[in-house]
């Protein structure tokens, strides 16, 4: 991603998505983003404390860090 370091902040879940999947189409990367999550129950349920539900577009800045803590920054 460039020089700059990853911010934590409000992501589009398929603008995060693409982070982690630069190569990929938005579909396809959003897609592999949620099947990521689901996998992981610590995150599916780290989210949901947070808030989250499955087809939701929008992910807080604390979606966020719980997700970049599982899978690390993109």
């Amino acid at each position: 991603m460039n020089n700059e370091s990853f911010k934590v902040r409000a992501y589009g879940f398929c603008e995060l998505a693409q982070l982690y999947f630069p190569t990929i189409t938005k579909k396809s990367a959003s897609a592999q983003l949620r099947r990521w999550i689901k996998l992981s129950k610590n995150v599916m349920s780290e989210l949901e404390n947070f808030g989250y539900k499955p087809g939701i577009r929008l992910l807080t800045p604390a979606h966020v860090k719980v997700i970049v803590n599982e899978f690390g920054e993109p």
